[in-house]
């Protein structure tokens, strides 16, 4: 376990199963502001923060070095997912939306920067909305829009640094904490080739790859991971 992962926005679903994921090799280090995690070991960092507050960054980063020494990965998963109609959209929950979802990694990886070294990964939480808009919600596929082009722009800056910045795209998730009615879920199915639900741990697993040394010559890329949703 020489490496440390920051994983933002653990306290449950996707971000609790990166953590858990990572955990098997990594020390690991996750964020949490308004649900406390549960279940995660004792030996995992869980730092309290608003990311939405952007200094909030550094204070992250200094809580991560001062405990390892050192970070290796970050995933940022942090999001929050909210409507967003066109004739009635909330102003100040929209700057919230659009500050975790696509300002805090940016804050989180320039406060990192000064402590990752040639072979750093960061990998972003993107969503297959980002190229397929949810009805009632454009922001928030705006934000993970923007967070792809991102991913490109940190990838090329980065990149003669030896630092690679990917992400992934989720489809169609169900966690524990936030099951889709049965209806719904099936309506999801009937458009993924795969014939299934994404569970949690397929999105892990496909972070756990693009952070790994396994793919040392990818970088600047978006990896949908949906089962074929709505090819």
């Amino acid at each position: 376990m020489d490496k440390v992962a920051l994983a933002s926005g653990a306290a449950r679903g996707i971000g609790r199963a990166i953590a858990l994921d990572l955990r098997r090799d990594h020390r690991v280090a996750t964020t949490w502001n308004t649900t406390e995690p549960e279940g995660l070991p004792d030996d995992v960092l869980a730092i309290r923060a608003d990311l939405a507050d952007l200094p909030a960054a550094e204070q992250v980063i200094a809580r991560v070095i001062a405990r390892f020494g050192q970070l290796d990965v970050i995933v940022n998963n942090a999001g929050i997912m909210d409507h967003s109609p066109i004739d009635g959209a909330d102003g100040a929950a929209m700057q919230q939306l659009l500050a975790v979802n696509l300002l805090a990694p940016g804050a989180l990886l320039a406060a990192a920067l000064p402590h990752l070294r040639p072979g750093a990964a960061v990998v972003n939480i993107s969503s297959v909305n980002a190229v397929l808009p949810p009805m009632g919600a454009a922001i928030y596929g705006a934000s993970k829009a923007g967070l792809d082009l991102w991913t490109r722009g940190a990838a090329k800056e980065l990149g003669p640094r030896g630092i690679r910045v990917n992400a992934v795209a989720p489809g169609a998730i169900n966690t524990p904490e936030a099951t889709r009615p049965p209806d719904l879920t099936e309506l999801f199915v009937k458009e993924t080739a795969l014939g299934r639900i994404g569970t949690p741990e397929d999105i892990a697993r496909a972070v756990r790859f693009l952070a790994s040394d396994e793919a040392a010559f990818i970088t600047g890329e978006v990896l949908t991971v949906s089962g074929g949703y709505r090819l």
